[in-house]
């Protein structure tokens, strides 16, 4: 329902009922016969479902960023990456802007220019969000359209499917690789660290199901880790953290183990208490951010262009994330002619041929072939990493340094490894051949320095008399 009134000897205002009940009114006609044509549309818009509230379209995109996060039902994490894309990106450019004025040709400039600043993936999650809070907004009657539906559809137009790039290829590594970068992460954190890039490169889990992993799904009198539907993974926020519910139904699953992992982790069971398998040197869960900054990074990228690192790392496969292992695990896989079905089931994948995911089985052989394919894959890989020479010396306050040859120690800091200070002993005491030096050559890694040019430049510096 619509009327006029006329409120000036030249000036007339329409008066309508809103949807709330309330009375809503637009002035500015001249005229009465322009008043009351826009009070006909109204009703005849009314009628029709497809009226909007002028008022509402007023609505700036600050107080309805305020409105629609209240509303959001999502995992903690997920809310949190929202409102990061909201506060840091979408209200800086568009908070006293009303939702009404929002128009595809402004938006399709932000959008380039954020493209100039962040990676696609960037930009397209910040488009995700922005696109739901109109999406809702014009659920809510707000605005007519959703003006970021055009913009994706011009992107679709503006750019030739034959001149995108090609994705990039994931990083893995070699059984080999995996070796020395858990030997570099041992020798940068605990023995802890070292078992659990192992255990992640040979089981292919993912980050949330390793450092979720507990005793009470540690099943190895029967050769397997189990990964629980509903707490079998760590999430985490930045205030908390959590056991919640695997990626997806098919992550819930259960992971046969190798022989020699079998081993690796009933010994690391006996060595510690807690509840939890990959915990800190303190006994705390993990973070991946700060895993990533004192661990990973340093022993996949290296460390060599900070000379004041305690311990020093070589470059193993610069760019490698911690995913990279679970990428490393399928390519094994796929290696070793294992079928798509069983590296699907070891992975927590669903296949996307439906016909093949319901009538496929993994067959026991296909597991026992499977498992001695990993076993195999080990012990080569740490044949190939334990050729060792006696350790390198260096200045007065020595620095531990590795070699892309063998992750290894060369001094005694303090707060290192235990199996680090050791090396020391084994170049005075161990008898070579011996029982105890072969025990010692075995956990501690030494440098390589008659193949590696930078490890033989330290050794002359460090041969060179002090002045």
């Amino acid at each position: 329902m619509a009327w006029t009134e006329k409120i000036g000897p030249h000036s007339w205002r329409v008066r309508y009922a809103t949807d709330d009940g309330k009375i809503g009114s637009l002035s500015g006609f001249d005229t009465r016969k322009a008043a009351t044509d826009y009070a006909n549309q109204i009703e005849a818009d009314q009628r029709r479902g497809t009226w909007l509230d002028p008022n509402a379209g007023k609505t700036t995109v600050t107080d309805w960023a305020a409105l629609w996060t209240e509303t959001l039902d999502v995992e903690t994490r997920t809310k949190e990456n929202y409102l990061g894309r909201i506060h840091n990106h979408i209200l800086p450019r568009w908070d006293t802007t009303n939702l009404g004025d929002i128009s595809a040709r402004p938006l399709t400039l932000w959008i380039k220019q954020l493209r100039q600043r962040y990676a696609a993936s960037t930009v397209a999650g910040i488009l995700t969000v922005f696109s739901m809070m109109l999406d809702d907004a014009v659920d809510e009657h707000l605005i007519a359209n959703n003006p970021a539906l055009a913009v994706r559809r011009r992107a679709r137009r503006g750019r030739r499917r034959d001149t995108e790039p090609m994705p990039i290829e994931r990083i893995w590594a070699t059984p080999e690789q995996v070796v020395r970068i858990a030997d570099q992460a041992a020798l940068l954190g605990t023995h802890s660290d070292w078992l659990l890039v192992i255990t992640a490169g040979w089981t292919g889990a993912r980050w949330g199901e390793m450092t979720g992993l507990r005793r009470a799904n540690t099943h190895l009198d029967d050769g397997c880790i189990v990964i629980d539907a509903n707490t079998g993974c760590l999430h985490e926020s930045a205030h908390t953290m959590w056991l919640g519910p695997t990626k997806t139904p098919a992550s819930a699953r259960t992971i046969t183990l190798p022989p020699f992992l079998i081993t690796l982790l009933r010994e690391h069971l006996e060595s510690t208490d807690s509840e939890f398998i990959f915990t800190s040197q303190r006994g705390f869960q993990l973070r991946r951010s700060d895993f990533a900054r004192r661990i990973l990074r340093p022993a996949i990228d290296g460390n060599l262009h900070k000379p004041n690192a305690p311990v020093l790392t070589y470059p193993v496969q610069p760019g490698m994330t911690f995913h990279g292992l679970r990428h490393s695990h399928k390519t094994w896989m796929i290696a070793d002619g294992i079928p798509e079905i069983a590296q699907a089931r070891r992975l927590g994948h669903r296949l996307d041929n439906r016909i093949v995911e319901t009538y496929s089985h993994v067959a026991p052989e296909v597991e026992r072939r499977l498992l001695r394919g990993l076993e195999r894959r080990w012990h080569k890989a740490r044949s190939l990493t334990e050729h060792t020479t006696p350790p390198l010396p260096r200045a007065a306050s020595t620095v531990a340094l590795s070699d892309p040859h063998r992750a290894e120690v060369v001094g005694n800091q303090a707060g290192s490894p235990r199996h680090v200070q050791c090396s020391l002993q084994h170049s005075k005491s161990a008898e070579p051949g011996s029982k105890e030096c072969s025990a010692r050559r075995a956990n501690t890694p030494t440098i390589d320095h008659h193949h590696d040019p930078a490890a033989r430049s330290i050794l002359q510096k460090s041969s060179t008399p002090a002045t």
